[in-house]
């Protein structure tokens, strides 16, 4: 019994060395006003009503040499937030391949407690960037090689985050670069245009009717230039939820700009479907790792 007892302390305490939560902000909260919103998880990790952000360190046993890191932005729609198979399961995998990961709870856009819903998302992304790269001696981080992986509407977050790094939405005293080094788009929300965009991401975000303006400001083929990070993307053909094209037209605008990339489309899937696509016995997990190898973001020693 003690030995029981001793075996389950030390695996406790292991996995709350491995896995820290933190507040994103130390400060108020910019862009939030007061509102009754309270925050409650639902089955298979859905967590609703998030006004206050976080971001929760998982570790790895062994880091992989380059020292990398991925920010994980999971989806939901703008409505909700897919923590478990987008969120938890995807930070253990990468630290799996010695990957320091980092699971963003972003605040989810609510007229009723945020000044601006609109930019309430990005503030949260560019703010993970900007702690993880200030705070990289901590974790034994390099700074140059800090990328971030979003599915659907966290798929547009973190597109997002990867174009619109030169207008900041949080303060930015010691001019940190709010720059993703890479980026992992599963699935992906990308355009706002009438044609491509998932109704729903956009409503939430930006409301309905949706102003000119706004659809162009976050339609993210839109926004690439010479300066945007490599980039990885997977979808499936059959997504009827946020169409392929989206993954396609993005790919289409970081080869115009020269911007290494790389896109595997798979003939079923549908959408939502996390790290296991039901339709194939692929592993895009794989094929990210094998681009990041590739691109020497990681050097890929370490086996899960």
């Amino acid at each position: 019994m003690k030995i029981i007892l001793f075996t389950t302390l030390m695996l406790f305490f292991a996995m709350s060395k491995a896995q820290t939560e933190m507040p994103l902000y130390s400060n108020p909260i910019p862009n939030s006003k007061p509102c009754n919103k309270k925050e409650k998880e639902e089955a298979r990790g859905i967590v609703l009503d998030v006004t206050t952000p976080t971001l929760t360190v998982y570790l790895p046993e062994k880091k992989d040499a380059f020292k990398t890191a991925v920010i994980i932005c999971p989806g939901g729609g703008y409505g909700a937030l897919a923590m478990g198979h987008e969120g938890r399961d995807i930070a253990k995998t990468l630290n799996q391949y010695g990957i320091t990961a980092f699971l963003l709870k972003y605040r989810l856009p609510d007229a009723a407690c945020m000044e601006d819903k609109s930019i309430a998302p990005l503030q949260d992304a560019q703010r993970a960037l900007q702690l993880v790269r200030e705070k990289a001696g901590e974790w034994d981080i390099d700074t140059s090689k800090i990328g971030v992986i979003g599915f659907s509407a966290g798929g547009h977050l973190a597109a997002s985050l990867g174009t619109h790094f030169t207008h900041s939405e949080i303060e930015n005293n010691q001019h940190t670069s709010l720059r993703p080094d890479f980026m992992l788009l599963i699935y992906p929300v990308i355009s706002f245009t009438d044609n491509l965009t998932h109704q729903g991401s956009r409503d939430n975000l930006i409301g309905k009717p949706a102003a000119a303006a706004q659809v162009i400001k976050f339609s993210n083929e839109l926004q690439v230039t010479a300066q945007t990070p490599p980039s990885f993307l997977v979808h499936a053909a059959d997504d009827n939820a946020v169409n392929a094209e989206n993954s396609l037209v993005f790919f289409r605008a970081l080869k115009q700009h020269n911007i290494p990339a790389e896109v595997h489309i798979y003939q079923a899937g549908g959408h939502g479907f996390g790290m296991h696509n039901p339709t194939s016995k692929d592993l895009w997990m794989e094929r990210a790792i094998n681009w990041l190898q590739s691109n020497h973001l990681i050097k890929g020693t370490i086996n899960p």
